[in-house]
């Protein structure tokens, strides 16, 4: 498995990769967000992790964590999540942050804590995701994550 930097072709694949795990597609091509890909032997998507760090550099929102279905339960989206914790955390943030409704249990393997939305929402308000969730009430029924980078 390659790690690569997401730019130019890559990001369509990897709007396409996204869209089957049902993860957020909103400003992937943003300046502020930083986004990796997981290649096989012959460069197809098997995974995908980034962020996207707040005005301040201190909080990193963690977002686009998948892997291929048929890649899973080898490790593979442990280390993709380390791999943008590792990131953030070189890039300054102190915090990271994350939503989801359906991995508990993977992110608290990880070190993170359900935390509160309001406060997500706040550190992170300049972020494309938090803007999206708040225009269309998605906000609300989002679970929040946050560990100490």
């Amino acid at each position: 498995m390659e790690i690569v930097e997401c730019a130019g072709d890559v990001l369509s694949d990897l709007r396409e990769f996204l869209s089957a795990a049902d993860l957020t597609l909103s400003g992937l091509g943003a300046p502020g967000v930083r986004l990796w890909v997981a290649l096989d032997e012959g460069d197809r998507i098997i995974g995908s992790t980034g962020f996207e760090l707040s005005d301040d550099g201190r909080h990193a929102l963690i977002r686009s964590v998948a892997v291929d279905p048929a890649h899973r339960s080898r490790g593979m989206g442990g280390d993709l999540a380390r791999f943008a914790l590792a990131r953030a955390t070189d890039a300054g943030a102190r915090t990271a942050w994350l939503f989801s409704r359906r991995s508990g249990p993977f992110w608290r393997s990880l070190g993170f804590s359900p935390a509160e939305r309001d406060t997500l929402a706040e550190v992170l308000a300049d972020t494309q995701q938090v803007r999206l969730f708040q225009r269309t009430a998605q906000l609300a029924t989002e679970i929040a994550w946050s560990r100490t980078l």
